[in-house]
């Protein structure tokens, strides 16, 4: 299944998703959007976040499944992706089922994130935002605050994943793939470009 009006930007740690969330968000302030991420902001994906940051330690399997429980509420909870997209809004969202199957095959192995995964429904857009490892580590440096996964070694096992996988779902969802290392202002363009003819953003 796929959700109309529902689009995804994916990537490892510093491809610059967030930047263009952001980008996008404004441009379209005035349009019927929705922008969220994944982790959410719910209990679960605070807790996370917590994860992420180093401050909790759990067994990979634990974490992929707690990382698949907070998108199923991110979908199908109160004010979710399915609600908003339902009601004829843009849901971007930053993250989804793509990076947890990236990430988490590199700790646990890929047939558990993928169990976990097979039933969700899929977006209308993904784009993929690929960069170097060494590239990404650089920015990720940058910015002072680092997680558990911001590692190159990882990273790399990880970038490996999405390759495969935004391979293995091109039949099923559109996949758009970006180079992470062109400029913020190209990178805004081609996704503007990909999405100003939807129905909400025309009217």
């Amino acid at each position: 299944m796929t959700v109309s009006n529902f689009i995804v930007f994916e990537g490892i740690d510093g491809a610059g998703t967030t930047t263009q969330l952001n980008i996008l968000k404004d441009k379209l302030k005035s349009k019927p959007s929705w922008f969220t991420t994944e982790p959410t902001i719910k209990e679960t994906g605070v807790f996370l976040r917590k994860v992420l940051k180093g401050d909790i330690v759990l067994h990979p399997d634990t974490t992929a499944r707690l990382f698949a429980a907070d998108r199923c509420e991110h979908l199908y909870g109160k004010d979710g992706i399915l609600e908003h997209a339902q009601k004829g809004e843009l849901v971007v969202c930053d993250r989804y089922l793509f990076s947890n199957l990236a990430y988490q095959s590199s700790e646990c192995g890929a047939s558990l994130p993928e169990e976990l995964n097979k039933s969700f429904p899929l977006p209308e857009i993904v784009f993929y935002f690929d960069i170097s490892p060494d590239i990404s580590i650089n920015r990720i440096t940058g910015r002072g605050v680092t997680e558990i996964y911001e590692k190159k070694e990882f990273l790399e096992k990880t970038r490996a994943n999405y390759i495969r996988i935004m391979k293995e779902y091109e039949a099923r969802t559109k996949i758009i793939y970006l180079d992470a290392t062109e400029s913020i202002e190209s990178i805004s363009e081609k996704i503007w470009s990909a999405i100003e003819n939807l129905p909400m953003i025309k009217k």
